[in-house]
């Protein structure tokens, strides 16, 4: 990377389908290797900082990133130089700049997800690919209960991917919640960081729950430091959305 001296924030949305997540991969597109190489393109050789890394499938409605470089740029110049650059399925919604010392990753408060489940016997075609058509129908109830037992400070090593998962699994949810639109149930996830899975892992547990097949409280016995193998399915990566990201007041002007 070359010596920077302009520090920029980004709002990114994009549709995940056609990339292998945010972090860049040798073998596989990624968001992350698509902004970089928009940056290249107008002649900004840097790496780019995301605040939170999503997996293959997974869409944004604003992710947040951040880059320095060598140019002076102004805000609106840079977002319209960089769309001009990136595929149509990535798109730069913002541009602010911030000082040296912020970081999109190190910087943030919380992440929020968004999960949207579709119930019922078919799914309406256009929100087919931002979903996950689930055939069945939730007890919202004991969907709730279990939503107030994940939220807090909890060993959720049952929710990350096995091979995967760091010696601390430990993680802080600020908020889980639920809501039902209509025939759609509506999950919103905010954590100060999260494992590998881990939303999607939620929603799979809680698909049992929802169910029938499990008590709001097995939801208590999982967050005990369980494994894996004693948790439910990995929700389907289409529903999910990186929906914001909190900073510090004055982090992002």
């Amino acid at each position: 990377m070359s010596s920077a001296v302009n520090k920029y924030a980004v709002r990114v949305s994009y549709l995940g389908t056609n990339y292998a997540g945010w972090q860049r991969q040798s073998d596989v597109v990624s968001i992350q290797q698509c902004i970089e190489e928009s940056l290249l393109k107008i002649g900004e050789n840097c790496t780019v900082t995301g605040a939170g890394r999503t997996d293959a499938g997974v869409h944004a409605i604003s992710q947040i990133a951040s880059f320095s470089t060598q140019k002076n740029w102004e805000t609106r110049r840079i977002l319209l130089a960089m769309n001009a650059q990136l595929p149509e399925d990535i798109r730069i919604m913002d541009v602010w700049r911030v000082d040296e010392y912020f970081d999109a990753r190190r910087s943030a408060l919380w992440r929020e997800y968004r999960y949207f489940i579709y119930h019922g016997s078919s799914c309406l075609a256009p929100i087919r690919p931002f979903v996950w058509w689930n055939r069945h129908f939730w007890n919202l109830d004991n969907v709730r209960i279990a939503c107030r037992l994940i939220t807090g400070r909890h060993d959720f090593r049952a929710f990350c991917k096995a091979t995967e998962c760091p010696e601390n699994s430990v993680r802080t949810l600020l908020r889980v919640s639920c809501k039902r639109i209509g025939g759609m149930t509506m999950l919103q996830i905010r954590g100060e960081a999260f494992l590998n899975n881990m939303v999607r892992i939620i929603v799979g547990n809680l698909d049992r729950v929802g169910r029938g097949e499990a008590a709001p409280e097995w939801i208590s016995e999982l967050l005990l430091g369980m494994n894996r193998i004693e948790s439910g399915m990995t929700a389907p990566a289409s529903g999910l959305f990186f929906w914001r990201v909190g900073y510090p007041l004055g982090g992002i002007k």
